[in-house]
């Protein structure tokens, strides 16, 4: 069946209510559906019908292509000055006996490390400490590329940049330059959270604001780079709170055309402040998937993290709108496992992934950082592939 038989065959449908038949009669026209379609979606579509567009939606833009790529994460720290309410990795000052704290040397030979390994980025992201200052992350972007310089350096949210730059005294504009001439390619979408300020204010009071996050992406957009968002979801807020949070994005998308791809994370709710609040379900997730894809018509990509929602239900988010599975290869992430995340140890292998993708009939796409096409391996045949040696960072029970 084609994609677009999918929709006129839910446009036929009876029993499908006015306002719901109006925004998919939008979708196929490429229109924009409105904040308060946004809502209706959100408290009247069913899986089914969310499913449909979300998967048109993708199938238009990307057919079977998904996306992933290989990279290594790099935490600095998980001491951190905030205390933001949900999360379960960082420990505050208070806590230092369950922290780490890596100097420049040992972050540097962690990237050195990888040497002849064929990733293609270093994501660097972690607390926030007074020590990691300005000239800390020039030095350490800096000698990064001086090392490797093909290696794309994704690093820091604004939560890190708002603190550095304040205590240098800096505006954004000048410390995205400086971050820039270091060797910063670009921003992760980390520290979104959501950005309606009475939701932000009760689970993560004192970090930036919205605006503040906003604005520190536009001067990196308006450098010409390239960055990602997320939103959190499934926790204290409600769907108002969610669409505003994409409405957001979306705008400043409009404006500046930087972002390329939207990652909703799923509150996980193991050893936080927020361990009362029970987890959305599944259906949920996938619902959010679709939602944020039929939405964020000016947004590229949606990605799923498998490591953070389950290899399976990464499977499934590739019929509601998700065409990149993100990619961590190795065990070197700890946000997510810390959270009570589906996988305690993310490790996949290219083949892995490469399966996964394929058992639910999609076209593996190894991709750079900016979605360039690095190896199709829809019709690749694996060798045996050497198991990845990979440098293990210390656990947190």
């Amino acid at each position: 069946m084609h994609n677009s038989d999918n929709l006129q065959v839910l446009l036929q449908d009876p029993n499908l209510s006015a306002d719901l038949k109006h925004i998919a009669q939008k979708v196929l026209n490429k229109q924009r559906i409105t904040f308060d379609e946004g809502v209706l979606l959100y408290e009247q579509g069913e899986l089914g019908y969310l499913g449909t567009l979300a998967n048109y939606i993708r199938e238009e833009r990307h057919g079977d292509k998904t996306y992933f790529n290989r990279n290594f994460h790099i935490e600095p720290t998980n001491l951190c000055v905030y205390d933001c309410k949900f999360c379960s990795y960082s420990r505050l000052l208070k806590q230092k006996s369950e922290g780490w704290e890596y100097t420049m040397d040992e972050m540097f030979n962690m990237v050195a490390k990888y040497d002849g390994e064929p990733v293609t980025e270093v994501h660097i992201v972690g607390g926030v400490l007074p020590q990691y200052d300005v000239p800390f992350y020039q030095e350490l972007f800096a000698r990064i590329r001086a090392h490797r310089p093909e290696l794309h350096i994704k690093a820091l949210t604004p939560v890190e940049y708002h603190y550095i730059f304040k205590k240098a005294k800096i505006d954004y504009a000048t410390g995205m330059r400086l971050m820039q001439e270091a060797g910063l390619d670009s921003i992760p979408g980390g520290g979104a959270e959501i950005f309606d300020p009475e939701i932000r204010d009760q689970i993560s009071k004192d970090k930036c604001t919205a605006d503040q996050w906003l604005a520190i992406h536009e001067e990196w957009h308006k450098l010409g780079g390239r960055s990602n968002a997320t939103m959190l979801y499934g926790h204290i807020e409600e769907y108002k709170h969610r669409v505003d949070h994409m409405e957001r994005l979306r705008q400043l998308q409009d404006k500046t055309g930087g972002f390329q791809t939207f990652i909703p994370l799923k509150f996980r709710n193991k050893d936080n402040q927020m361990s009362h609040v029970p987890e959305v379900s599944v259906i949920e997730d996938l619902r959010n998937y679709a939602v944020a894809r039929i939405y964020l018509d000016n947004f590229d990509h949606i990605k799923a993290y498998w490591a953070m929602i389950s290899r399976t239900t990464a499977q499934l988010s590739l019929n509601f709108g998700v065409d990149d599975i993100d990619g961590t290869l190795d065990d070197t992430t700890k946000i997510y496992s810390m959270a009570g995340a589906e996988e305690q140890h993310p490790g996949m292998s290219t083949k892995q992934v490469v399966e996964l993708i394929k058992h639910v009939g999609r076209q593996p796409i190894e991709r750079d950082t900016l979605y360039n096409v690095i190896t199709d391996y829809t019709n690749f045949e694996f060798g045996d592939e050497p198991k990845p040696q990979y440098y293990k960072l210390p656990v947190i029970n």
